[in-house]
């Protein structure tokens, strides 16, 4: 979570986090950085992004993510401050990474390209499947799990969800297991959804849910470190808690616009339509993350099942 706290920290200042975010987005680009954005990022280099790569220590430069994905505007955000996150990709059958992001050879928002002696294909249905020696033999004293695990050519499914670019870079788009198919037979990948909510500074969790509903809607819980802030900008006692404030008009409309930049990025069927904003944040202790901090969803929504229904009701 050091991450997403450290990029909380940058987009209080909203500006500040748009250039940096717009300084790595036009590194990319043959032209790169016009004389504006230059002086602009300069300036807050010496005002900003020097403490924020202090809070990361002082000397970082560049970081390697796994395990999730990161964001691509997170990821943006953190070259732009002067912190390169590469992102890589693998499991463990695959012994464990199959693809990487290389200082040379670098796309956000992608886990980089095959390494030598791997093989990627997509499927017709999305999922990722791979091939090559370091994808393992079987599992111990499991046959049935182990041609579950391949396909009838030998590929090894992955069970996430992907596309290969032109270029060969390896974008990871979802869980298969998580996709969410809507009453209607849209299918849906929450991930993408997800992480772009969770980008506005005030949100800290989100999940997005919709399977055999008739539209998407979103369950968001609210950063603790954020709140106090929120409540000085808007006017409202220091004392205030998420429960008591969760149906305001000023919060919702807070949250509302972070749904509306999310939903900017696909299409209305699988926009979010609606959602709740919960009394609390997630946490292991009240079981709703893993010890690695990721969601457990089918927990989120056990436990926010009447929430839920109310969302489909009204």
């Amino acid at each position: 979570q050091r991450p997403h706290k450290v990029y909380k920290r940058g987009v209080r200042g909203h500006l500040k986090c748009v250039v940096a975010v717009a300084y790595s987005q036009a590194l990319d680009r043959p032209s790169g950085p016009g004389l504006g954005l230059r002086l602009q990022h300069k300036l807050f280099d010496k005002l900003v992004y020097g403490k924020l790569r202090a809070a990361l220590g002082g000397q970082c430069r560049t970081a390697i993510s796994g395990g999730a994905p990161l964001g691509e505007r997170l990821a943006h955000f953190f070259r732009g401050i002067g912190v390169t996150v590469y992102e890589g990709y693998g499991l463990t059958e695959t012994s464990p990474a199959v693809t990487v992001n290389l200082q040379d050879a670098i796309r956000i928002g992608t886990v980089g390209r095959p390494l030598p002696g791997v093989t990627i294909r997509i499927a017709d249905d999305g999922e990722i499947l791979i091939k090559g020696d370091v994808v393992f033999r079987e599992y111990w004293n499991n046959p049935a799990a182990t041609a579950e695990a391949f396909d009838e050519q030998g590929w090894f499914r992955t069970g996430d969800l992907g596309a290969l670019d032109a270029d060969g870079y390896l974008k990871i788009t979802g869980r298969k297991k998580e996709i969410i198919v809507t009453a209607g037979g849209k299918n849906v990948a929450p991930a993408p959804l997800e992480d772009r909510i969770r980008a506005h500074p005030l949100v800290s969790q989100v999940v997005v849910i919709g399977d055999a509903r008739p539209f998407v809607a979103a369950l968001v819980t609210v950063d603790e470190e954020a709140w106090p802030r929120w409540l000085a900008q808007v006017g409202l006692p220091p004392t205030s808690t998420v429960a008591e404030l969760r149906d305001d008009p000023r919060l919702r409309a807070e949250i509302q616009r972070a749904i509306d930049e999310a939903n900017q990025a696909v299409s209305q069927a699988e926009a979010v339509r609606a959602f709740r904003i919960l009394p609390r944040d997630f946490s292991e202790a009240t079981g709703e993350l893993t010890p690695s901090l990721k969601v457990k969803r089918n927990v989120v929504q056990e436990i926010y099942a009447d929430e839920i229904a109310a969302i489909y009701r009204s």
